[in-house]
């Protein structure tokens, strides 16, 4: 299969080819590893490949036999490297397949390689110095977004047409944004996280995908939603597919929208004109819009208080278990500075300050849970700012304590991480780009618990009705030359 045939389908349009028998998995693998040679060079977005031993049944679902890349954090792969990004777990290998990786497979994917992500995924640009950055494919000076950076980059350069990827403030949804694709942050518990742990950073991080189209991250959350033994969570199961949900009418959504984030943080311009757009796009449709006060149960200092010493206590038991495991020192040689003051902070979180954050964990569950119950749905933003150039998060980080660098990626990322203290489901679909730069836009649209179904619905009508579809970055695997 030629290069420019494959970017030219999704992953559902992939796997219906190798159900027909037109083109097998082995030439959709070969199509992939080009369009990795083509673009990977400019845009670093994956830090390693293997020749796929899966062999799935054509037709069996419908994803079997779509190229596919995982995380470099939060899934295991047998026999892979599974390194966080980070100097402290280089060369660790997996000795067994995840619940997750088995999904995957049993999905019919064929696994190829892992990409970026930031050190222990504890930022929201994908610049570790382990493998170097992640460039965005619309503009290569600027971030590509994280945790899943490297994901939403391959995506959208064309490498694969859907990727595995993991939220836990908003790590789907920012490099969804960032890179013009679609990304949903399941409901906490929609996908089992074990079986090694029962929760990741007590419940706010998620495994989901990013995508080109939203009906390739409906099929893939079909293929992986459920619990395994022992998971302390349980999201109900949807009354049908929720594949079958990208095509169903939405009918009329009561939507709120939230133009300027908790904590003050204002919108720029560009993105605030983008969000009055996708108003009059939703108004245009027959849902009901209105803005909206929200009530985040917290207010913004408690609030980034409460995630800075849930984050760093987890991130602390974590570093220690790494630098136990491959007998590594725990300094400035294994970790980069915020890590490593992160790391410092969790050190001093004393047990009852733990407690008082899940407290306010709960607290603000149960007030977004009183929004949901009088709206539909929450539009915003997905982040109040373009990309960012590439070294931003970097300045004057080695002055921050694990305090001061949460709170720098809050405020460049204040929409996102109250959905998943709350555990409720969020989608950032790209409907506009701005004027000026050509840059993509996210909208966030969030639900309540279990709301996925809603979610996809919407998602779907809005693909349909968007402008955006067919767009294509400036290092596209397609045209690798460039625009």
């Amino acid at each position: 299969m030629r290069i420019s045939e494959y970017v030219s389908y999704d992953a559902v349009g992939l796997a219906e080819l190798v159900a027909k028998g037109e083109v097998t998995p082995a030439e959709l693998e070969a199509a992939a590893r080009e369009a990795v040679q083509a673009v990977n060079p400019r845009i670093n977005a994956i830090v390693e490949t293997w020749r796929a031993d899966d062999e799935p049944d054509p037709g069996s679902t419908p994803l079997a036999g779509v190229p596919f890349l995982i995380k470099d954090l939060g899934v295991s792969m047998a026999g892979r490297r599974t390194e966080l990004g980070s100097r402290l777990a280089a060369g660790n290998v997996a000795g067994a397949d995840s619940a997750l990786m088995r999904r995957f497979r049993r999905a019919g994917l064929v696994t190829f390689g892992r990409t970026a992500t930031p050190e222990m995924a504890y930022s929201i640009t994908t610049e570790p110095v382990l493998y170097g950055a992640t460039r965005n494919p619309w503009d290569l000076a600027r971030s590509a977004g994280g945790s899943s950076g490297g994901a939403g980059a391959a995506v959208a350069a064309g490498v694969v047409p859907i990727a595995h990827a993991t939220d836990a403030a908003g790590s789907i949804r920012i490099p969804a944004a960032y890179n013009g694709l679609f990304g949903l942050k399941p409901t906490r518990g929609r996908v089992s996280v074990g079986p090694d742990v029962d929760e990741i950073f007590n419940g706010l991080a998620v495994h989901g995908s990013v995508s080109r189209t939203v009906r390739d991250s409906a099929a893939l959350l079909d293929r992986i939603r459920g619990p395994e033994p022992g998971d302390p969570y349980f999201a109900q199961e949807p009354s049908r597919p929720y594949a079958e949900e990208v095509t169903r009418h939405p009918g009329s959504l009561r939507i709120g929208v939230l133009t300027h984030a908790w904590g003050g943080r204002r919108t720029t311009t560009a993105v605030a004109d983008a969000l009055s757009r996708t108003v009059r796009l939703l108004e245009s449709l027959g849902h009901q819009v209105a803005e909206v006060k929200v009530d985040l149960g917290a207010d913004w200092e408690e609030f980034v208080l409460a995630n800075a010493r849930l984050w760093t206590a987890n991130l602390t038991a974590s570093v220690d278990e790494l630098a136990a495991a491959f007998d590594r020192p725990i300094n400035s040689s294994t970790l980069e500075p915020p890590i490593l003051a992160s790391y410092h902070y969790g050190q001093q979180i004393g047990g009852a300050q733990f407690v008082t954050a899940l407290a306010i964990r709960n607290r603000v569950a149960r007030s977004l849970a009183r929004y949901f119950d009088a709206h539909d749905m929450l539009l915003t933003p997905t982040l109040p700012e373009l990309p960012v150039p590439l070294g931003t998060y970097a300045e004057g980080a080695e002055a921050l304590d694990g305090l001061g660098w949460l709170r720098r990626l809050f405020d460049r990322s204040p929409f996102s991480a109250a959905f998943n203290v709350a555990g409720t489901p969020a989608m950032s679909v790209p409907l506009t780009a701005d004027a000026g730069t050509g840059l993509p836009i996210g909208m966030q649209f969030a639900a309540g618990y279990g709301l996925e179904d809603r979610l996809f619905r919407l998602a779907g009508q809005l693909e349909q009705a968007s402008p955006w579809s067919g767009r294509t970055p400036t290092v596209w695997a397609g045209n690798p030359t460039g625009h």
